[in-house]
């Protein structure tokens, strides 16, 4: 079902949110990020394959606590969209986008006509089985849905200003290790290369100028501060794996030191 959306409304207000990618099956993972007071969680069926039954069951443990499902589709076409917004999914990552016609189609792809051509079928569970009235699901979709693409290459970087121009493009999502390996092989993975460093400041400053919210990936609470900083807002901070390892990792050190 749709319901509010209320990592959109703060981003339209100008304020930060904080999230995390999930990359495991357990719906429960789910409930505990809802819980912790994680404010959205981003399916990474990009990079993890994920079925169709398992997106759904992530999205539906989501309504338990009211923290905002968002999917990562596995490329940005119509047809990913749709089905990541059918499970009831209120916001989408559609990577990989270069050009302004590959945005135009992810864009138009998370909205109905007429701010859109996203494909239209009135019984899945975004809207509550076919049980919802059609007209104010359509108005209540087009509302509170999240759109978000990815700026992870030269090529986009230089049609950034052009992709920034579509009206119902809200988030532009800097994945920084894509972006890397697009400046070279001498660039690619470190974090911390000053045309790597070069390359997301001119992306940031395009599109706060554009009153768009610029997103990225942070890797703890205290880089996620830097980012704010720079003027980021819409901030997932590692992953549920990667907070698991770390987590791990520390316990271990900790108690190697303590047991010598």
């Amino acid at each position: 079902m749709v319901r509010e959306n209320k990592v959109k409304q703060k981003l339209k207000n100008g304020e930060a949110v904080i999230g995390t990618f999930v990359k495991t099956v357990d719906p429960s993972v789910i409930e505990i990020l809802g819980c912790s007071g994680m404010e959205f969680f981003v399916i990474d069926s990009e990079h993890v394959s994920y079925n169709p039954e398992t997106i759904t069951d992530l999205v539906r443990a989501s309504d338990l606590t009211g923290i905002v499902p968002i999917v990562r589709v596995r490329k940005a076409t119509a047809v990913n969209i749709m089905q990541a917004l059918d499970t009831g999914a209120l916001g989408y990552h559609a990577p990989n986008v270069d050009t302004p016609e590959q945005a135009r189609i992810a864009v138009d792809a998370g909205r109905y006509t007429p701010l859109g051509n996203r494909g239209f079928a009135p019984t899945h569970r975004a809207a509550n089985y076919g049980m919802m009235d059609k007209q104010e699901y359509i108005d209540k979709a087009n509302k509170e849905i999240l759109t978000i693409i990815h700026c992870e290459t030269m090529e986009s970087l230089g049609n950034l200003d052009e992709i920034l121009k579509l009206e119902e493009l809200d988030v532009v999502f800097i994945g920084p290790m894509d972006l890397s390996q697009s400046l070279g092989r001498d660039v690619m993975g470190q974090r911390k290369h000053p045309k790597l460093l070069e390359a997301i400041d001119q992306i940031i400053e395009k599109v706060n100028k554009a009153g768009k919210a610029v997103g990225t990936v942070a890797d703890n609470a205290q880089m996620a501060k830097e980012l704010m900083e720079k003027g980021v807002r819409y901030i997932p901070i590692s992953s549920d794996q990667g907070m698991i390892g770390n987590m791990a990792k520390n316990i271990v050190k900790e108690f190697n030191q303590y047991s010598k």
